[in-house]
């Protein structure tokens, strides 16, 4: 059994949504080669993530079982925004519905976490999220095992 205490960290930064995958295509021959790949700002992303969360994990092993994820999502205040609205936005009285979609932060913090905090994402069975406005971009992330059958 994996240790049952949560795991919480901070993923710095102003958060950035998965990418979708690229493809390039190349003449070999009389073949046509095909290649998938991460964009290059999805890549960095889910390197810091995995960094942030290897810190926290700080030696301990692969969490095996069910989890529960709670994600704390701020974004930035938009500069060009008057004085009244910034406070407005960061009192939250007014909601970020701007890119990236809350869904695609999930999507590029849970591929960040495959093999550094569990096996795969596939674990993630709960989760909890919100995405608000804040003086301090990033994304506050934690990790709750939970105890099979105990509902």
């Amino acid at each position: 059994m994996s240790d049952l205490k949560p795991v919480a960290f901070v993923v710095p930064g102003e958060p950035v949504g998965k990418g979708r995958p690229k493809t390039s295509a190349r003449k070999v021959g009389d073949k046509v080669i095909t290649r998938h790949y991460t964009p290059e700002k999805t890549a960095n992303y889910e390197g810091l993530i995995a960094h942030a969360a290897h810190q926290a994990m700080a030696g301990r092993s692969l969490i095996t079982g069910a989890v529960m994820v709670e994600l704390f999502i701020t974004v930035s205040v938009p500069q060009s925004w008057s004085k009244k609205r910034k406070l407005q936005a960061l009192a939250g009285q007014i909601f970020p519905v701007k890119k990236p979609d809350k869904d695609n932060i999930i999507k590029a913090i849970y591929d960040g976490l495959n093999g550094v905090v569990w096996v795969d994402d596939v674990q993630a069975v709960d989760g909890r999220q919100r995405k608000r406005y804040g003086d301090v971009p990033g994304v506050q992330v934690r990790v709750i095992p939970l105890i099979e059958g105990a509902c």
